[in-house]
């Protein structure tokens, strides 16, 4: 399980060091792709075959599903870190998350987001107070 947040900076070749908590689960693959709230979603390669599962699993007569897996899957880009647990992030997917220097790298469970810094803390800020008044309902 992916867990906590972390600043890293991209370097001018467009690359991201991983946090070392990531690196194992990481070390033999990933998946990077469009994430939702213009976010970089990052899965493991075992998790993103998971997720193709489901995807596949949707009526190829549903726009809806069509429409996701599209977007979804044509951003995808299957990577590898190397020896010092950089991974490249490629130019359509640093473009669709906006990503420049700055960056926040958090841990959402089965997967890992990269987020812009300032769109993190505004998404973050914004989110605050639905996160404080969610009750059991």
């Amino acid at each position: 399980m992916f867990l906590g947040t972390y600043t890293p900076k991209l370097d001018e070749k467009g690359r991201l060091i991983l946090p070392a908590k990531y690196r194992d689960e990481l070390s033999y693959g990933l998946v990077l792709t469009r994430g939702q709230e213009r976010c970089i979603y990052v899965f493991s390669q075992r998790e993103f075959e998971k997720q193709h599962e489901q995807l596949a699993q949707a009526s190829l007569t549903s726009r809806r599903a069509r429409d996701y897996a599209r977007v979804f899957l044509s951003g995808a880009s299957d990577e590898v870190p190397d020896k010092q647990g950089r991974v490249t992030i490629p130019q359509v997917l640093r473009t669709y998350g906006g990503l420049d220097r700055e960056v926040t790298v958090i841990g959402a469970g089965n997967r890992i987001e990269i987020w812009d810094t300032d769109a993190w803390q505004q998404y973050l800020d914004e989110q605050e107070d639905v996160f404080s008044d969610t009750d059991e309902d």
